[in-house]
């Protein structure tokens, strides 16, 4: 039975694939910020019937030592993690900052997945367990620059910074497989799904996901990806992938640049050690 950890288990592809994970009998940790919808979501996996082992972790991941600290449970709590899902994620229409000084999109889309995985790093590599991140092919819109991480210059952009934070994702998947080859390390394009997603953002905002949302697929749809490389062995003989609908796609010309995802990680570690 393998053990596998999700954040954003909540909401979207997350609740559809930690309900699914649990169906194919896996240990399962389920994390996100609303103890009301962890506890939710964890008791629909139990009742999935696969695997009675689901547990509830609830962290703001926006804060990094709520990463810190979710770190540390999950290491007192599993004696290995097969399957390392980073599958939290949101846009904001607005630039927010956070308790750490760090712009509130950056923080959770990447430099979260990126803190706790390095946290778990000893624990995932002892396991050669699949490091399994979220990302998407809106990051052929994202302009990554190592001076402006934060989107501190110009006016911010929300659809920016987030295409920016998913280009991160691929880049950080990339780094990390290069640095360490035990894991599995692969990200994925979850297609564009009705979920929560755009509840964090203005009204706007929400008004035009409502409506197309009946045009949008399904998180069910969305989570077979996610679920394939979690559980699937041809999905564990991957390393290093983009991969759409469980195929190895390449994904834009700066993604696979392999100094900038080299250099993604240096400054990452200094901000994230900073925080």
């Amino acid at each position: 039975m393998p053990t596998v950890i999700i954040t954003g288990g909540t909401r979207g592809i997350g609740r559809a694939a930690a309900i699914e994970l649990a169906r194919r009998g896996a240990e399962l940790g389920v994390v996100g910020r609303d103890p009301a919808r962890v506890r939710a979501t964890a008791e629909e996996a139990r009742a999935a019937g696969g695997s009675p082992r689901v547990h509830e972790h609830v962290a703001d991941l926006a804060e990094m030592d709520e990463v810190r600290r979710l770190a540390a449970e999950l290491l007192e709590a599993y004696p290995r993690i097969d399957v390392l899902a980073n599958n939290a994620g949101a846009m904001f229409t607005s630039r927010h900052v956070t308790s750490d000084g760090l712009e509130q999109t950056f923080a959770l889309n990447h430099l979260a997945p990126f803190l706790l995985t390095k946290l778990l790093l000893e624990r995932l590599t002892a396991s050669q367990a699949r490091v399994v991140t979220t990302a998407s092919d809106a990051h052929k819109g994202g302009v990554l620059d190592l001076d402006d991480l934060q989107s501190e210059h110009g006016r911010f952009r929300s659809g920016r910074a987030y295409a920016t934070s998913k280009l991160c994702n691929v880049l950080f998947t990339r780094e990390l497989q290069r640095r360490t080859p035990a894991v599995a390390a692969n990200c994925f394009h979850p297609g564009v799904i009705r979920s929560g997603f755009a509840k964090n953002d203005g009204a706007l905002v929400r008004l035009g996901a409502t409506l197309i949302g009946p045009f949008l697929r399904s998180p069910a749809s969305g989570a077979g990806t996610l679920v394939w490389l979690a559980l699937d062995p041809a999905g564990g003989e991957l390393h290093g992938q983009y991969v759409v609908r469980q195929r190895p796609l390449p994904p834009s010309p700066q993604a696979q640049d392999d100094r900038l995802a080299a250099e993604l990680w240096e400054r990452s570690e200094a901000l994230s050690a900073g925080a």
